[in-house]
């Protein structure tokens, strides 16, 4: 058996629709935003990750940028396994004494349904996975800030990431109930396009949109430190001529508005649904807030406010699926939520 595990290498994968990351011997070793640059001629593999993302709305007609994950799920199946093995790659160069027989726990969307979960664990075998365990995205966010997910008192999580909120309630190894929604990160970004658009007649790309997020991204329009007006530069959409256009966080707070309350309202429908003696345990130990959405300035205070709950930032919102899928993978056999 000594040798055996020797040669069976594992990896926990959280394959976000943003970002992927990557586990190996307790260790991030590929954290690369979740795209792809593809030859359009010959579909060979052009880039991937950080390389691929400089590409984007960038290319001429023979490269393809593709991002595989649309919402949580795979849209391009092709692509998506080209990725994984691709990042999978990325750590053979570093280590060199890398098998390719891999026992593999992939992370999903707790709304996924059989196809979406056919599609994740078809693209992680043709990636070289020989034993591929699955893991919902909330219960990995529990176990990755550090809760007892067998406890028998309840905890509740919401996971903005970059296509779903995955908001559960967790007691005893289970999910109680749950709920997952198509807007996230992306959701908030295109919200922030669509402004620019409308109110400044200036047209943004996803980068820019993403940057703006990153700069001045709030949840609420009063912060006690807030950030500098970030300037947006792009073509007036009537003249096509540049232009500069200083952004403040309140704008934002205001354009993300609706989205926001999108979740808040999916937040209320899961408590709605919790059994009375947890939801006491959850107004006592409050909500947790992971994903990279968690960082949205003054979000946690917003919730708070609204549903009158305290809500916690995980330590490191955006690794704290990643690391609870490393525990997952490390207790195969001890966890019977996972999903073969």
């Amino acid at each position: 058996m000594g040798l055996f595990s020797f040669l069976t290498q594992e990896l926990a994968i959280d394959l976000g629709t943003a970002n992927t990351i990557i586990i190996y011997n307790d260790k991030i070793v590929v954290d690369e935003p979740s795209i792809v640059a593809i030859d359009h001629t010959t579909s060979k593999l052009i880039a991937i990750g950080e390389r691929a993302r400089q590409m984007h709305g960038k290319t001429h007609e023979n490269i393809r940028t593709i991002r595989p994950l649309r919402d949580g799920v795979i849209a391009d199946f092709n692509a998506a396994e080209q990725m994984i093995r691709g990042m999978v790659k990325l750590i053979n160069t570093k280590n060199r004494f890398f098998s390719p027989s891999l026992r593999m726990v992939v992370c999903i969307p707790s709304g996924s349904t059989e196809v979406e979960l056919r599609a994740v664990r078809d693209s992680a075998e043709h990636a070289g996975g020989r034993d591929v365990y699955m893991i919902y995205e909330p219960m990995a966010a529990s176990l990755g800030i550090g809760l007892d997910v067998e406890a028998p008192d309840g905890s509740m999580v919401v996971d903005i990431g970059g296509g779903t909120s995955e908001i559960a309630v967790i007691a005893l190894g289970g999910i109680v109930c749950n709920k997952s929604i198509r807007i996230a990160g992306d959701g908030f970004t295109a919200d922030i396009q669509a402004y620019m658009r409308q109110q400044h007649n200036i047209k943004i790309g996803d980068r820019t949109a993403e940057d703006v997020k990153i700069a001045v991204g709030s949840a609420l329009p009063d912060l006690e430190n807030p950030p500098a007006d970030y300037v947006v530069r792009g073509p007036n959409l009537m003249t096509a001529l540049p232009i500069e256009v200083p952004v403040s966080y309140q704008e934002i707070a205001h354009c993300l508005d609706k989205s926001i309350s999108k979740i808040e309202t999916a937040i209320l429908g899961v408590l709605e649904q919790t059994p009375p003696e947890l939801y006491a345990d959850i107004v006592q130990k409050g909500i947790y807030l992971s994903g990279g959405g968690a960082l949205l300035r003054g979000l946690d205070k917003r919730f708070t406010d609204r549903i009158n709950i305290p809500f916690h930032v995980a330590e490191d919102p955006l690794h704290a699926v990643a690391r609870g899928t490393g525990i997952a993978l490390k207790n195969v056999d001890r966890f019977p939520f996972l999903v073969r």
